[in-house]
C-alpha cells in the first residue's frame, strides 16, 4: 500500500503564503492556506488504497481553522518536520515514513495544489507502481509531487536547490543521476502568488479554497482587509 505523504506548514498568520501579501493580509493568506490544506487532506482521504501521513512544520493548534484541520486528520499519522532547509525536511520526512512503513512506496505532495482530486492522486499512485519514481512538474518550474518506490532515495533532495525556477529540472536530473526510471505526472499550477490563487480557484470552484479566495477577493473589492 502506497503512503501518501503531505508536507505542509501550519496555517499561522505571517508564517504561510506570505507571497499572497499584498493584496491579501497575513490573516487572509493564512485562511486561504488553511482552506488549501483541508482540500488537500480531503483529496488524500478520498483516495482508495493509500496510507495518509502529514509531515507538518509548526503547530496546528496555532493555525487558522485548527478545529477543522484536526477533524480532517482523524486516522492520519502526523509527523513533525525536522531539519533546516526544505530539502532536508522533505528528505527527513521520507526517511521517517520509510522507518514507520517499511517497504512501502511514497507519493509526496504539498498543500499548494488544492485542485487535486482523489482520481488524480490514484492515477499518480498507479504510475508509481510501474516506475522507480514519478515527478509532477509545476508551472513555475518547481514540482508539486514526488513519488519514490524507495523513499530513502529522497536523500537526493538535500542537494537540490528548492523554490527556484529550475527546481523541477534539477530534481529530475538528480533522479536520473541516481539511476531511477522516472515517469512524469501532469503539469499543475501551485499557489504562490495572488494570480495563482485566482487561477486555481477558477479551476476547482467547488472547494474550500475557492470559497475562501472568493471571500478575500470580495473583501478586497469592498475595502476590507480581514
Amino acid at each position: 500500500m502506497t503512503v501518501l505523504l503531505v508536507a505542509a506548514k501550519a496555517p499561522v498568520p505571517g508564517a504561510v503564503k506570505t507571497r499572497l501579501c499584498p493584496p491579501a493580509s497575513p490573516l487572509q493568506a493564512a485562511r486561504i492556506a488553511a482552506a488549501a490544506l483541508r482540500d488537500t487532506l480531503d483529496a488524500v482521504s478520498g483516495t482508495p488504497g493509500v496510507t495518509p501521513v502529514l509531515a507538518c512544520a509548526g503547530r496546528l493548534t496555532d493555525a487558522e481553522d485548527a478545529a477543522g484541520l484536526v477533524t480532517s486528520l482523524r486516522g492520519w499519522t502526523v509527523l513533525t518536520q525536522r531539519g533546516g532547509g526544505l530539502g532536508d525536511r522533505l528528505a527527513n520526512a521520507h526517511a521517517e515514513v520509510a522507518a514507520a512503513f517499511p517497504a512501502r512506496p511514497v507519493l509526496q505532495i504539498g498543500m499548494d495544489t488544492p485542485q487535486l482530486t482523489p482520481a488524480g492522486l490514484a492515477s499518480a499512485v498507479l504510475r508509481l507502481a510501474s516506475a522507480d519514481a514519478v515527478l509532477g512538474a509545476a508551472v513555475d518550474g518547481g514540482w508539486w509531487a514526488l513519488g519514490l518506490r524507495e523513499p530513502r532515495d529522497a536523500a537526493l533532495l538535500r542537494t537540490v536547490p528548492m523554490s527556484t525556477a529550475r527546481t523541477g529540472w534539477l530534481t529530475w536530473s538528480a533522479l536520473a543521476e541516481r539511476g531511477l526510471r522516472t515517469v512524469p505526472l501532469p503539469l499543475l499550477r501551485d499557489v504562490d502568488e495572488w494570480p495563482d490563487a485566482l487561477a486555481v480557484a477558477a479551476e476547482a470552484p467547488s472547494g474550500r479554497f475557492a470559497r475562501q479566495v472568493g471571500t478575500v477577493r470580495r473583501a478586497l473589492v469592498s475595502g476590507g482587509r480581514g
